[in-house]
């Protein structure tokens, strides 16, 4: 067997790698990314990618056809992977989240691959008043990000067979410690706000609500979507991935960091404009489906699992939101040293 994953050098695809090498340990795995952030180690002593067979740095958007040459399954996390840098990159973000998924899935179904699984996001439902939603409920992507996932999902749907299953995974928003971690994540910049400053500034009045997934549990869908079969789900499936019980306002989730640590402040803005990015998830589907790749991890586990990386990394940057951290920072100096091209090409005479 041959796993291909996209987008292995970010804040999620190291623990999904380590997740395939132990469920599929005579697999070769290769991954395939651009190396934005492969500087970007937090809690590694060594280059996570040693546990791929395989590692091609490429651009998503121009992969050779002959990179599929043998490839049973095809695991897609590249992405411009937030709104704030969706909207800095918007063109390069449905490049890279839509068309060259499209043409990689084509690719791959062509190559004889069996299985596509492509990571989707809840944020196609933007701002949405009332019950949870389900997949049958009707998207609302406020942003180009979002935009770009629903995209590729309608466009992926086309290309599944009863030998080519497509299976679309809309994540909850991710957290958890990582080997290359990101705090450009809600929870993930609670925790790390708390442990360097005592205090939690909560941008928004609070009220937004948001589900979350561990990535470890991400990975466990992940593995999941690798050996799924059409007559589970379809041969095309979008569906959501967490846990009902992970559906928090964003003032719970400050809560829930100043009982986990102690002496902290919550400072909420309270003259905020109101954030349309609101949700809350039903996974049912999920849970019906796959019900031996529920999620492990709970709202406390993952506060102590980034609590404890952060300590064992000597973490006290105050000033994180203007690290490489966050990753539209590291796109950004890489643009102003003269690294990469305007559309996020790497200039190969820098």
């Amino acid at each position: 067997m041959k796993i291909l994953i996209t987008g292995n050098m970010g804040y999620i695809g190291p623990t999904v790698v380590k997740r395939l090498k132990a469920s599929y340990p005579t697999a070769t795995l290769i991954g395939l990314d651009m190396g934005y952030f492969a500087t970007c180690l937090t809690a590694s002593r060594y280059f996570p990618e040693c546990r791929v067979h395989t590692q091609m740095f490429a651009d998503v958007r121009s992969v050779d056809k002959d990179m599929l040459t043998g490839v049973n399954a095809v695991v897609y996390l590249a992405a411009i992977s937030n709104d704030p840098m969706g909207a800095s990159f918007e063109g390069v973000t449905l490049d890279v989240n839509h068309r060259a998924a499209i043409v990689l899935a084509e690719q791959a179904r062509a190559a004889g691959a069996k299985s596509f699984v492509f990571a989707s996001s809840c944020s196609v439902y933007g701002f949405a008043e009332g019950g949870a939603k389900t997949e049958e409920s009707e998207v609302n992507p406020l942003t180009a990000y979002a935009k770009s996932k629903v995209g590729a999902e309608k466009d992926l749907a086309s290309l599944a067979s009863p030998n080519f299953a497509v299976t679309c995974l809309r994540f909850a928003t991710a957290c958890g410690m990582s080997e290359r971690l990101r705090l450009d994540l809600v929870l993930n910049d609670f925790v790390a706000s708390a442990v360097t400053a005592k205090k939690i500034t909560i941008l928004s009045d609070g009220t937004p609500w948001r589900p979350l997934i561990h990535i470890r549990d991400m990975a466990r869908a992940i593995d999941w979507g690798v050996q799924r079969k059409p007559a589970v789900g379809g041969e095309f499936l979008s569906v959501n991935v967490g846990s009902d019980g992970w559906n928090y306002q964003v003032r719970d989730l400050a809560t829930a960091v100043s009982k986990a640590i102690p002496n902290v402040e919550i400072s909420i803005n309270q003259n905020a404009q109101p954030d349309k990015r609101s949700y809350r998830v039903s996974f049912e589907k999920f849970r019906r489906l796959a019900p031996q790749y529920q999620p492990e991890m709970d709202l406390d586990a993952a506060i102590v699992d980034l609590k404890t990386g952060l300590e064992k990394m000597g973490f006290a940057d105050r000033e994180f939101r203007n690290s490489h951290l966050i990753r539209l920072n590291m796109l950004k100096d890489l643009k102003l040293q003269g690294c990469l091209s305007e559309d996020l090409r790497w200039v190969l005479n820098s």
